[in-house]
Formats: C-alpha cells, sequence, structure tokens
C-alpha cells in the first residue's frame, strides 16, 4: 500500500498520548512530517515530538476553548514546513461527568452549550483554517475522531454525543464542499478502547462488559484505531469521503 505521504505534514491534535499519540506514530512512520498538539504539558509534548524525531515531528500549542490558538498553532507549522496537508482532530476538551441521580435537565445550560463551543464549534473553526492549504495543493485530508456512541448511545453522555453528532454532519457536508478540490474528509468512531486513560478511570468491571459485547472478543488497541485513521487520511485512500468508519470489533 502507498500511503504517499512521505514529507506530508499532518496535523494531529491531542497527538501527545492515547489514539493521538498512536496516530502520530503511525503517520510519522510512514514519513510524514507530524505536528502534535498539546494543551497543558509542553515537556510531556517535548518528548512525545523527540521521540518522533526531531527532523520529522515537532509540538505545538493548542487549546479548543482558546479561540485565537488554532491560528498561532498553525502559524507555527506553516512557518517550519509550510502549508497542512492532513488533518486529524483527535482532541477534545472534557467536562466533569454527570453526578449519579443527576437527570439531563439539572445540567446548568451554561455547561453543555460551553463543551458544544470548546468542541464542535472549535474543531468547526480549525478546519476552516486549515483548509486553504489543502485547496492551495489541491489535496488534503481531514479525519475526525468521534465515538460509536453515536450510533448505540449511553445515558449521561448527551452532550458528548451531540458534539460527535454534529462532526458526522459536518464532515459529510464538508466532504461535498471540498471534494472536487482533492480534499477527502472522514470520521472515524472508536469504541473503548484500551488506552491508558481507559485502563485507568473505568472499572475493570464496565470495561470487561463492552468487551463481552463486541464481536471479535476484545477491545480495540489505539494502534487498531490509528490505523483507520492512517488509512483515511492517506494517499491510500483514493476516493472515499464523507463516510464514517466504527472501530469497534463489531460492537
Amino acid at each position: 500500500m502507498d500511503s504517499a505521504l512521505n514529507d506530508r505534514v499532518v496535523l494531529v491534535t491531542g497527538g501527545t498520548r492515547g489514539i493521538g499519540a498512536a496516530v502520530a506514530e503511525a503517520f510519522a512512520a510512514e514519513g510524514a512530517r507530524v505536528a502534535l498538539t498539546y494543551r497543558n504539558d509542553e515537556e510531556a509534548a517535548e518528548r512525545a515530538a523527540a521521540g518522533l524525531g526531531s527532523e520529522r515531528a515537532m509540538a505545538v500549542r493548542y487549546a479548543l476553548d482558546e479561540p485565537d490558538s488554532a491560528r498561532a498553532a498553525l502559524d507555527e507549522v506553516r512557518q517550519r514546513w509550510g502549508g497542512v496537508d492532513v488533518l486529524v482532530a483527535n482532541a477534545y476538551h472534557r467536562t466533569g461527568r454527570r453526578p449519579a441521580g443527576q437527570s439531563f435537565e439539572q445540567v446548568a445550560a451554561a455547561e453543555w452549550q460551553a463543551t458544544i463551543t470548546d468542541n464542535l464549534i472549535a474543531t468547526m473553526a480549525l478546519t476552516q483554517a486549515v483548509l486553504p492549504d489543502m485547496r492551495g495543493r489541491r489535496w488534503g485530508r481531514v479525519v475526525y475522531l468521534s465515538s460509536h456512541i453515536v450510533g448505540h448511545g449511553r445515558r449521561g453522555q448527551e452532550t458528548y454525543a451531540a458534539v460527535k453528532s454534529g462532526l458526522h454532519g459536518f464532515a459529510r457536508s464538508l466532504a461535498w464542499e471540498a471534494g472536487k478540490e482533492g480534499v477527502l474528509v472522514n470520521v472515524v468512531a472508536p469504541g473503548l478502547t484500551r488506552t491508558e486513560g481507559v485502563r485507568q478511570q473505568l472499572p475493570a468491571a464496565l470495561r470487561e462488559g463492552e468487551r463481552a459485547r463486541t464481536a471479535t472478543g476484545r477491545l480495540s488497541e489505539p494502534g487498531d484505531v490509528a490505523a483507520a485513521v492512517l488509512f483515511l487520511g492517506s494517499g491510500a485512500n483514493g476516493n472515499i469521503s464523507g463516510q464514517v468508519l466504527e472501530v469497534s470489533g463489531g460492537r
């Protein structure tokens, strides 16, 4: 498979850990130049970039809830490597989980509205800022990380599902907007994935319950998700656009 990624510039938001780190590694292994973003931990981000190779990777600060940070991050990437060929929008600004026993109507409107602004609207704005690079080269790939929750639902995840569902609709229409200029836009929707965060934060019984619901008998690893993102975000993807690929073991 020819990924046609050698020296392509890839921006991976939230690329310092978990699925984002696996995605960054996958693109770097194909010869791409990778800019991975961080929000707070610059030291960890610099270590992650160094692990990919100082000539092939860089760490840039980007915060979904800071509107000006998208332009600042892109300016850094452009100054070093020119425009961005591939955007992998993986970052998500998480809010606290709804307390047990609290219903959705008890959630303050300002809280769920901020979550939508900080995630869906911010990701759309980043896309808007990156798209001229791709149009100018008549080649580009955009991949949004979503969740299988969009298709299956889960109590307590109403706002999260709304954000990710919004990305699905946005991707479908953006595919029509930019497709004739060589820009392909898709979504990867992972099921529960065995990241370090999942292992530390979710009870073993919950993880086991999710595993038991898969057709493959196992949860996805970050590399499983990264492989899907890599394909859709590479030259090996010649004409797939506006689609959602679920990576959940047949969940």
